[in-house]
């Protein structure tokens, strides 16, 4: 009987629970609703209004998802249009003219308005299934750490539903704050770090529909994997991105595309890096050279005024020996782009070039430091011209 009691009690005190977050959430709905239309311009504004009225991070991200779900309608006529080049900060604020959107403009203003208010968030992008269908384009949502646990939030699909090639406005709380363990089964992210799940899902699972954890799998820590994501360089994070996602299976043209994007990510860095460094050579290269034309104005000055032989000696082999690093990172150097390829067939031959130079000075260098004061002041016959 006691038994009894206690599941009576149990369950009473949960569905007490569920109304209460239920009666919150539309007490935050009602609140953000209330926000001035000339405040709605900029996520700076909607954001210090979500700080003024709000203190916990759950009402901020609720606040959030219904703001970005009740004032942003799907763009059917968009859907399929593609605009990475488009900055940030310029399609935050078309989206906010306009009032329209796609997926991942949905996501742009949840994530930055997330970041404003001290939530911390990350836009994520797969595929998703509706109705034991595979979806045939991707698709963006977000997820947000509240309350040291990860929950994921679609706002697209928070916002309403499509039919007949229209848009209805419809909000669907079912995709706000949802558990990982459930998001599985519809949301399947390229990079399976996202899945926020010890025991990730496979694609090849998750058109099968088989998303139930299996932990006869090996354990994945991706607390502890977003963390060294987060430390990373940019180029590292690609590097493990692809891996990842070629790991996890490539089970259809999305995911192909995705990988092959992070392939050309990561040539674009490395042709940049490449870049970058050769543009560190050449200015040690620049720096070398000045310090052989010091030498070389100081050889045809016949070594006047006069310095120990030991500094000398060091005006030609310092910068020798920046000559001989540089020479070495050139050849080192990875592919930098047709439109660099011949400054860097020219600084090699220059590099060259002043390497034996160098050589010839220093020769003559070592010859007078070997002889006496009488026979050094014979070695200078004419005057050196380089």
């Amino acid at each position: 009987m006691l038994k009894n009691i206690y599941i009576l009690l149990s369950l009473f005190l949960s569905i007490l629970s569920f109304g209460q977050s239920q009666t919150d959430d539309m007490l935050v709905d009602v609140q953000i609703s209330k926000i001035p239309n000339s405040a709605t311009f900029s996520t700076k504004d909607i954001a210090n209004y979500i700080n003024s009225n709000f203190k916990t991070d759950n009402d901020k991200i609720r606040a959030i998802f219904y703001w970005t779900a009740s004032n942003i309608s799907y763009d059917m006529g968009n859907r399929l249009t593609l605009n990475s080049k488009e900055t940030s900060e310029n399609k935050i604020k078309n989206i906010l003219q306009t009032r329209k959107g796609v997926c991942g403009d949905y996501t742009e203003i949840f994530n930055d308005l997330a970041k404003k208010v001290g939530v911390k968030s990350v836009i994520i992008s797969g595929y998703t299934k509706q109705n034991g269908v595979i979806d045939t384009i991707s698709h963006a949502w977000c997820a947000a750490k509240i309350n040291n646990k990860w929950y994921l939030f679609d706002p697209t699909w928070g916002s309403g539903y499509a039919n007949n090639g229209r848009f209805f406005k419809k909000i669907d709380n079912s995709y706000f704050k949802v558990n990982p363990l459930q998001s599985i089964s519809s949301h399947i992210p390229f990079d399976y770090l996202w899945q926020f799940l010890h025991y990730p899902i496979t694609n090849q699972e998750f058109y099968q529909g088989r998303t139930q954890i299996n932990k006869s799998k090996k354990y994945f820590d991706f607390e502890n994997e977003i963390a060294r994501y987060e430390s990373s360089s940019e180029i590292d994070r690609l590097y493990d991105s692809a891996e990842r996602i070629e790991k996890n299976g490539v089970e259809n043209n999305l995911i192909l595309e995705r990988l092959k994007n992070k392939d050309k990510n990561i040539s674009y860095l490395r042709q940049k890096t490449n870049v970058e460094k050769l543009n560190i050579i050449t200015i040690n290269c620049n720096q070398a050279i000045t310090l052989l034309n010091d030498f070389i104005n100081y050889r045809n000055k016949r070594f006047s005024p006069t310095l120990p032989d030991k500094e000398i000696k060091n005006m030609v082999t310092t910068p020798k020996q920046k000559l001989i690093e540089c020479q070495n990172a050139l050849y080192d150097m990875g592919y930098v782009g047709n439109g660099n390829s011949s400054s860097l067939a020219s600084l090699k031959k220059s590099v060259d070039n002043a390497l034996a130079q160098t050589e010839g000075h220093l020769l003559f260098v070592q010859n007078y430091l070997s002889k006496n004061n009488i026979a050094r002041k014979g070695m200078f016959t004419k005057t050196i011209w380089y």
